[in-house]
């Protein structure tokens, strides 16, 4: 069979598959599985366009770390065949973990298990069927290999991961402050110790990609509307699996209510082995369908949460600077218990409080190295004049509260 294979994507035109194995991995269900999961959960409720998926976004960031590779080999960095395909393998791979909806139900179904946790066990389960053909890939992953470029081009500050994401949730929710120069940052890097760097005439694109991160955050990932869909999808599932360990029977699937009427978290998770099959048997199809079926429960806040999504009919999410008070709090729930006549515990379905934070760069955590033209290493934030950029390091706090729209305009005045 012909293997070599090319995937027509929108963001980057023709993307080649660069060999066997790594076709052999894109096949395998495990990857697939992603064509079924959005790359940015509810964020099509804001940005219609948003529909795009975890699998083109893995198959555009290997398609980066490709060019990334190409790059270092003609700067004369010696990278062996092994060394590019366990590397596309990882990247590949850094996703595969991912549960429906994306980052949106990351602890809701299994309480304290995070996607890297599960992409991790599942690279270990490709390993064993590929007959140990990923352990280099599964090394550059954990950050185990001593030439720390491979893990830091799949993961760090600047990473193809990243520049992958901006680039395509700025082009499929058309938000045109996501779009960077990633083709001519891939084209500054280079290796200095073994460590990735970016050589001084790239400094200004690294900037704007450190900026326009910063915009997509707030804009996009964070935008109030955005936030408050995905807490009503949580709530619509903590209430399913609530009704399901009382004994109601509800629609779902097999695999779905395999996590709604078990108790799941890190403890268990990891000694059940049927659990992680389970989990690799879940999409967003999974979800959707029972949040259809769910329109029409006799449970009441069920069946309203469920039936206020699926016609977008969406709660009020009000961002501020400052956290609200208890008092605010209380007059809002009071007010939305009144109305929907709910009880104290009830009433927190339908209002909910959450503290989201932004910092674009991290300097403390593999930070963004300048290689200058007399061959020497700086941080972006010492190398750049960018007056601002130090600013972008400091991490933002913006406080939410989101509530029905049924009861108007309740913000406490005391």
């Amino acid at each position: 069979m012909n293997k070599k294979k090319i995937i027509n994507d929108p963001v980057y035109g023709f993307v080649s598959i660069p060999s066997a194995f790594i076709f052999d991995l894109i096949q395998h269900p495990f990857l697939q599985r992603l064509r079924f999961i959005k790359q940015v959960s509810m964020t099509h409720l804001v940005y219609p366009g948003a529909l795009h998926t975890r699998f083109q976004h893995v198959v555009g960031a290997m398609h980066l770390t490709c060019l990334a590779i190409d790059t270092l080999r003609s700067k004369d960095v010696y990278i062996s065949t092994e060394e590019e395909e366990a590397t596309l393998a990882a990247i590949l791979l850094h996703d595969v973990g991912h549960g429906p909806f994306s980052h949106s139900l990351e602890h809701t179904l299994i309480e304290g298990v995070s996607h890297e946790m599960i992409s991790a066990l599942l690279m270990d389960k490709l390993n064993e069927e590929f007959k140990g053909r990923l352990s280099l890939a599964i090394t550059i992953f954990n950050n185990e290999y001593p030439r720390q470029f491979f893990h830091q081009l799949i993961s760090s500050q600047l990473d193809t991961d990243r520049m992958d994401y901006l680039n395509r949730d700025s082009f499929f929710t058309g938000v045109s402050e996501g779009v960077i120069s990633f083709d001519r940052i891939i084209k500054m890097l280079n290796v200095k110790d073994e460590n990735l760097v970016v050589e001084v005439k790239g400094i200004y694109s690294v900037e704007k990609f450190l900026i326009a991160r910063r915009l997509m955050y707030w804009q996009v990932y964070l935008h109030k509307t955005v936030i408050g869909a995905e807490q009503m999808l949580i709530k619509i599932l903590y209430r399913a699996k609530e009704l399901s360990m009382q004994g109601k029977t509800l629609f779902a699937s097999k695999a779905l209510r395999h996590f709604l009427q078990n108790k799941i978290d890190i403890h268990n998770f990891l000694d059940i082995p049927d659990h992680l099959i389970w989990f690799t048997r879940l999409d967003d199809t999974d979800i959707m369908s029972a949040v259809k079926d769910w329109v029409y429960s006799d449970d009441k806040i069920l069946q309203t949460l469920c039936r206020k999504l699926m016609n977008r009919d969406l709660l009020r999410t009000e961002l501020r600077s400052v956290p609200y008070s208890r008092e605010e709090i209380s007059f809002v729930k009071e007010k939305v218990k009144a109305h929907f006549e709910l009880n104290d515990t009830e009433v927190d379905y339908f209002v909910y409080e959450q503290t989201i934070q932004n910092s674009a760069y991290d300097a403390r955590y593999n930070n963004i190295k300048i290689l200058n033209k007399m061959g020497s290493v700086q941080d972006i934030t010492e190398a750049s004049d960018l007056s601002n950029l130090e600013a972008l390091a400091k991490r933002v706090e913006k406080y939410a509260i989101s509530y029905p729209k049924e009861i108007g305009f309740p913000l406490y005045e005391g």
